[in-house]
């Protein structure tokens, strides 16, 4: 072996052992991890383009397997792929958290229609607010009031939150499919629903 040969093999080794901290990092944190925490992690050794490039290649070495890399609003986390998730739901019936279809349809309005206020939801879903299911995206901090509106009364203007775009596993808004009225909106948002 020259001595190019032995040096390669060192940054491989190098670059591997990287790869394996980065993966451990991610998976034993509770929630996404953002590259801000990633460089302090490294000690600033690497800066956001150098650690985009490794978790591109972390995100390869997931091809094939059941868990896949991920990046939401908050950051880069593992989640089981989605064709697992039948099997995830089998083995604990209990852990996956349904979404009524009233509550996905009030969140894809705010999604999709955002900034809106609570007659604006009503106005587009034809029906009235139940205030429980605002609450309870308030309580996952999915939506937050951002402003008001210059109307009588100043009406709250209701946003989804980077919490809801990590929940759904999208870094950012544009990543929502496109849609042509508030029942594809419905439909595509109970695609990405979250199953745990």
């Amino acid at each position: 072996m020259n001595n190019n040969q032995v040096l390669s093999l060192s940054v491989a080794d190098n670059q591997h052992e990287i790869l394996m901290q980065l993966e451990a990092i991610i998976f034993a944190s509770e929630t996404a991890v953002s590259l801000a925490r990633l460089k302090e992690a490294f000690q600033n050794t690497y800066n956001k383009s150098e650690l985009r490039q490794l978790l591109q290649q972390l995100a390869m070495l997931q091809h094939g397997r059941s868990i896949e890399l991920i990046e939401t609003a908050q950051g880069f986390r593992f989640q089981v792929r989605a064709k697992y998730r039948n099997v995830i739901t089998q083995v604990w019936p209990e852990r996956p958290t349904r979404l009524s279809p009233t509550l996905l349809e009030t969140l894809a309005v705010v999604a999709y229609h955002q900034p809106v206020t609570r007659a604006d939801i009503e106005q587009i879903r034809g029906v009235s607010n139940n205030s429980q299911i605002l609450r309870s995206l308030f309580d996952w901090n999915w939506i937050k009031e951002s402003g008001f509106r210059e109307l009588p009364g100043r009406p709250a203007l209701l946003v989804t939150t980077p919490q809801f775009l990590n929940a759904f596993g999208l870094a950012s808004l544009s990543q929502l499919p496109p849609l042509q009225d508030a029942k594809e909106a419905f439909m595509a948002l109970d695609a990405h629903a979250p199953k745990s």
